[in-house]
């Protein structure tokens, strides 16, 4: 029988014996709680089914947050994005509450007040770690009592696709620098010439052909390592990439030249040096993401700006989707729609990396003129 006792004036103890599993006790505000949760433990424990809730009820949802940035998340690829994610899910109110505590209907609210200001995919990536980090202390930190709120909360559905394609010029891919045909629709082509030309940054231009001509992802493209370029066979090897598999990307003849000029330079700054060139480790572009993605939106600015002031000059109406609503992660979505016209689907899955074909159909746009062009 379990042992309720008063303590002070507001506080009942409530006190669960039994052999074979280790004392229990608890504060209450009121008798028929404690007596309510002392035959709930006696019941649980009579049928075999209790377990602990001690860790639960005293871990916040900001310590495990802590522990799971410290043990689980560094050690993801993605360690960085994710930490942007831990940062923002700890300065909420409901980080200060214990786990046992946190119900579906506060992780509800949190939804609905994220959804006030991002958009569904954001939220999307929030609840998602949220959920993890409840199914890490519930399978491998002890506390096999705690339920998943999360998996009970309806998801936003994303709504923030991209299918942004970029207004370039008229070459195919695979066409050496320099050789692009003259454009046919003047300041509506040439979207990234013009980022290019804009640009401050050395290492951006080669980043953006290459990304372009590959669709090799920002940090497949940052981390690439000299080792692993072969000109030769016209091929780069990824050994770690966000799927975790390994894959060699096939190179263009413009992108082959891209990392040739590179590569010369690299070469003739060793010689300039007096230093033997026998570190084929060095990384391509010693950049880092980040720095990556400020420098696309510095030259994208720059170069709309430019292109507004040359419509002024030449009394024309800038258009209103040129240079706008541009990111780096576009140029993989226009590499992928422009090698779907050349390789077939189960080859092109190979090229930019997507195990599941229906992900990469997110990636592959075509244009409506081009597919007519092929019923004529």
């Amino acid at each position: 029988m379990p042992t309720i006792r008063k303590r002070g004036q507001h506080q009942w103890e409530a006190q669960v014996r039994r052999r074979g599993y280790p004392a229990q006790s608890k504060t209450f505000t009121t008798k028929a709680e404690a007596e309510a949760w002392a035959g709930m433990i006696e019941s649980e424990m009579s049928r075999g089914v209790w377990v602990s809730r001690s860790e639960a009820e005293a871990t916040t949802l900001y310590e495990a947050l802590k522990r799971y940035e410290e043990e689980v998340s560094l050690s993801k690829k993605g360690a960085a994005q994710e930490s942007s994610v831990l940062k923002n899910c700890k300065a909420i109110d409901l980080a200060k509450r214990p786990l046992a505590t946190i119900r579906s209907a506060d992780i509800a609210k949190l939804r609905d007040e994220w959804l006030k200001n991002y958009k569904p995919a954001t939220v999307l990536r929030r609840l998602a770690v949220l959920s993890h980090v409840f199914n890490i202390a519930r399978k491998e930190w002890g506390m096999e009592s705690l339920s998943n709120p999360v998996e009970l909360v309806r998801k936003p559905q994303p709504n923030n696709a991209r299918t942004r394609r970029i207004a370039a010029s008229n070459a195919p891919v695979g066409t050496p620098v320099g050789d692009e045909p003259e454009s046919e629709r003047g300041a509506q082509n040439g979207e990234l010439e013009r980022v290019v030309k804009a640009s401050s940054s050395t290492l951006l231009p080669p980043i953006i052909w290459l990304a372009v001509e590959t669709a090799m992802r920002r940090g497949e493209i940052v981390s690439l390592l000299w080792v692993h370029v072969d000109l030769n066979r016209c091929v780069v090897h990824l050994p770690s990439t966000k799927n975790g598999d390994a894959r060699d990307v096939p190179l263009s003849s413009r992108a082959v030249a891209v990392l040739q000029a590179l590569k010369d330079a690299r070469e003739d700054a060793n010689d300039a040096a007096n230093e033997d060139d026998e570190d084929d480790v060095d990384r391509v572009f010693k950049i880092r993401s980040d720095a990556v993605t400020r420098a696309f939106e510095r030259a994208v600015a720059r170069a709309r700006k430019i292109y507004v002031d040359d419509c002024k000059t030449a009394k024309l109406k800038p258009d209103g989707k040129f240079l706008t609503d541009l990111r780096f992660h576009d140029l993989r979505h226009e590499a992928t729609s422009r090698l779907a016209s050349i390789f077939p689907m189960h080859e092109l899955t190979k090229i930019t990396g997507h195990k599941d074909p229906r992900m990469l159909m997110r990636y592959y746009h075509p244009r409506a003129e081009d597919l007519a062009k092929r019923l004529t």
